[in-house]
């Protein structure tokens, strides 16, 4: 028997009951579906980490701060003095305040605030729209000046160029000295789209800030990597006591490790929608046994007509294949659409449909049909022809 008659022969037979083979590959579909949409949202995010990963340099080291009271507390002057070590370039400390107040005439909205120095715009890869950033005199001044996030220029002054515009921050009057372009959330979570930079003694005068928390350093080259995060793990450990008390990682260990977790999520949910894919199978190879008992009597005259067992074996498996293969096909097609429109229904949410992933998952769907329909087959192909044509 040729493959066309066999694939004919099966597609008319699904086709005469389409609800009862719908059902049948329901499990295939959402097995399919499932596989392809959450590969898609774990690659998607992958490539976001890495956007975001790029959004530092590689030769950046953070430097968290975890413990509280005044043995974790850093002093700015003696975080500069860093600069002048050979394996570190560049130092920006941090602090932060969010839910601030800024108001502009009758508008007001809630962002966070960073308190830095000159060096972050540098260190963080941000480039400007317009204006200039915070110089070394607005630091050492302590000036009520702000670099705006794209974010908060566009919510408060639309297209116009605000610089030279006064602000207020929870109060306090601020001249605005330029805006950041677009740049979205970088590795540690801040996006500086939707804050607002000011001097770091400023933030911490004017908002009664604490402690510096986050330290943006920059080694000279990859090489130094290593030797600037020893040479300030025995600083701290030194001036807190301890090595409990902060934490140190350059961009490679955050990238690994946020690539890891999400890598790990994906596999586990995968694993999963695959279960899904395996309950479709046993559908499918219970639908045949009920096909194979109700078409007894159609196996009984074809085979006392000449038809052989492996022409009713690969009839049923073919009938199989058919159904697991449509629902493998339905459900790709479904996964896709899916994962195409998740970034528009979810915003934020990235998305990256993987060839090789889906083709995969296709195939195994036809898999599930070929391995759950062979006892189906096999059974309606041993039926002797005598006994089958007695079935009532």
């Amino acid at each position: 028997m040729k493959l066309t008659e066999l694939i004919r022969m099966a597609m008319r037979t699904v086709t005469g009951s389409p609800l009862r083979t719908f059902l049948t590959m329901l499990g295939v579909i959402i097995g399919v579906g499932s596989v392809v949409t959450l590969v898609a949202i774990g690659q998607g995010t992958t490539e976001r980490i890495a956007k975001q990963y790029e959004s530092l340099g590689a030769n950046t080291i953070v430097v968290n701060i975890l413990g509280t009271g005044r043995a974790t507390q850093l002093d700015y002057a003696e975080l500069m003095k860093f600069e002048q070590l050979p394996e570190i370039d560049t130092i920006a400390p941090t602090v932060t305040k969010a839910g601030s107040n800024v108001k502009y005439a009758t508008e007001q909205e809630s962002y966070t605030v960073i308190g830095t120095n000159d060096r972050y715009r540098a260190i963080t890869k941000t480039e400007l729209a317009s204006g200039r950033f915070l110089s070394a005199s607005d630091l050492e001044f302590r000036q009520n000046v702000a670099v705006l996030g794209s974010k908060v220029s566009e919510k408060f002054f639309g297209s116009a160029d605000p610089v030279g515009e006064e602000l207020n921050i929870d109060g306090i009057v601020f001249t605005i000295i330029g805006v950041l372009k677009e740049k979205g959330s970088n590795m540690s979570g801040t996006s500086v789209d939707g804050s607002v930079i000011v001097p770091l003694e400023t933030a911490r005068r004017q908002f009664k800030l604490g402690n510096i928390r986050t330290t943006y350093l920059e080694a000279t080259s990859k090489e130094d990597i290593a030797a600037a995060k020893q040479t300030m793990t025995q600083y701290l450990t030194y001036k807190f006591k301890s090595t409990s008390g902060f934490m140190l990682v350059n961009q490679d260990e955050l990238i690994a490790a946020r690539t890891a977790a999400t890598d790990t999520l994906t596999s586990q949910l995968v694993s999963v929608a695959c279960i899904s894919l395996v309950v479709g199978g046993i559908g499918i190879m219970n639908i045949m046994l009920v096909t194979v008992s109700e078409r007894t009597r159609e196996i009984g005259i074809r085979k006392s007509i000449g038809a052989k067992r492996r022409n009713i074996l690969l009839q049923f498996l073919f009938e199989s294949i058919v159904i697991s293969g449509l629902g493998g096909l339905i459900g790709l097609v479904l996964g896709v659409a899916l994962s195409l429109a998740l970034p528009y229904l979810q915003p934020g949410q990235a998305t990256s449909i993987s060839v090789k992933i889906s083709l995969y998952a296709f195939l195994f769907s036809v898999l599930v049909g070929i391995v759950f329909g062979i006892y189906p087959a096999n059974k309606a192909s041993r039926l002797r022809p005598i006994d089958a044509l007695r079935f009532d």
